[in-house]
């Protein structure tokens, strides 16, 4: 039966439920062992598409000050994510012939981790970073950084201070945005005339394919892929021209956008959108099925969890991530008995997991503490994870990858 909301993009009221994870509590509202006494809030967390453009949305929105003022998840603690930021920001440097007299704007830049390219290069760059506890980090590492969200109203101040954007960069923000036209109008407001805008977001289509739900957390409002997209950047005057597939994050889309009629429009646009129908993203047949592999998998884990519990064998989780916080509370009491939660994040350090409070250790406690099995809640960073962990694995340890089907390696 039909949702009676609205699309958040083209304003249908044609809804379609594609996957329901439950009550959930904030996927990155990781407690301190003093509060478990307060309230710990939990919000419905289900995945809804629209029939008319086939944009996948939670309908449950919680308020982005309350998500995103004070952070937790710093980008530079992940190698992968540093050599990725510093082989697109050389990349688009050298084809959009960027220099001393360029201007670019990141949005959700976080702790400078890719900025600093620019800085390095002697571009002229600005960081839009809501939370205020990074956006700190970022400034003392060098890189310019305006804490506030980002939409039209905030758009336009910094064009009035600083002028319009030759690039504009947002890497896993733009699902985060609940106003979604809002967030594209700003985009269009603060782009050169002849300027590039260029956003990468995990790619829905590989949530669907891989099982991705873990994917699904109260900060992502959406889950794109490529169909809806273009009339929501056509309704404010901008045009994809171009889109690439790319393995961060278990799957992704990065896709470039300019002013309407100043790009060429590449084949890779087309061809995306093609295999998107043949692949059946306009029709809900494609999405029913999700929510039954998902159980799938949540059943498997269960199963795996209780049945090392009855062998006396310990099992440990890696990455106190918001990936492995839905996971696990979907789970549910059998994810309770996990030893401890391993992290490389200094700022996660004595720490409790949302919902089920596993305590989060130094990434070292792993190999220290020799679990029989370590459960990769940060399986999208599997292989960084195991080769720093090779200590682990060579006095027997077992990593257990949870989807898209549960596998020990």
């Amino acid at each position: 039966m039909a949702q009676t909301v609205s699309c958040r993009s083209c304003a249908s009221t044609s809804l379609e439920k594609v996957i329901d994870l439950g009550l959930q509590p904030l996927a990155n509202n990781l407690l301190r062992p003093e509060n478990l006494n307060q309230p710990e809030p939990r919000f419905p967390l289900d995945v809804w598409v629209c029939t008319q453009c086939w944009l996948m949305q939670i309908t449950h929105i919680v308020p982005p000050v309350t998500l995103f003022s004070e952070y937790v998840y710093f980008s530079s603690f992940s190698d992968h994510m540093l050599r990725h930021a510093r082989e697109a920001s050389l990349r688009y440097i050298e084809e959009k012939k960027l220099g001393a007299q360029s201007f670019v704007i990141e949005i959700a830049s976080n702790d400078g981790y890719l900025l600093k390219n620019f800085v390095q290069a002697g571009v002229p760059c600005l960081g839009f970073e809501p939370a205020a506890n990074i956006a700190e980090v970022a400034r003392k590492t060098g890189v310019d950084t305006h804490c506030e969200f980002f939409g039209t109203e905030s758009a336009a101040g910094v064009k009035s201070q600083r002028g319009s954007a030759d690039l504009i960069l947002g890497n896993n923000v733009f699902a985060h945005a609940p106003d979604t036209n809002d967030f594209v109008k700003g985009l269009a407001t603060l782009l050169k005339p002849d300027g590039w805008i260029v956003l990468e977001f995990p790619y829905g289509a590989e949530m669907i394919e891989k099982v991705e739900f873990d994917t699904i957390y109260h900060e992502h409002v959406f889950y794109f892929t490529l169909l809806p997209l273009i009339p929501l950047f056509e309704r404010h005057g901008l045009e994809i021209f171009h889109v690439e597939k790319i393995a961060i994050h278990g799957g992704s889309l990065r896709v470039f956008a300019s002013h309407k009629g100043r790009e060429q429009v590449r084949d890779s646009v087309l061809e995306r959108t093609t295999a998107e129908i043949d692949e059946g993203l306009n029709g809900l047949p494609y999405y029913q099925r999700f929510s039954e592999r998902a159980e799938k998998v949540r059943r498997d884990l269960i199963a795996f969890l209780q049945e090392q519990k009855t062998a006396g064998k310990s099992v440990a989780a890696y990455g106190a991530s918001a990936k492995g916080s839905t996971l696990l509370n979907y789970v549910g009491d059998a994810a309770g008995d996990l030893a401890f939660m391993a992290d490389r994040s200094t700022y996660k350090h004595g720490l409790l997991s949302p919902g089920l409070h596993i305590p989060i250790v130094p990434a070292e406690a792993l190999a220290e503490k020799q679990p029989d099995y370590a459960l990769l809640l940060a399986w999208n960073f599997a292989e960084e994870i195991m080769k720093q962990q090779a200590a682990y694995a060579e006095k027997g340890g077992r990593f257990v990858i949870p989807l898209p089907e549960l596998r020990v390696v």
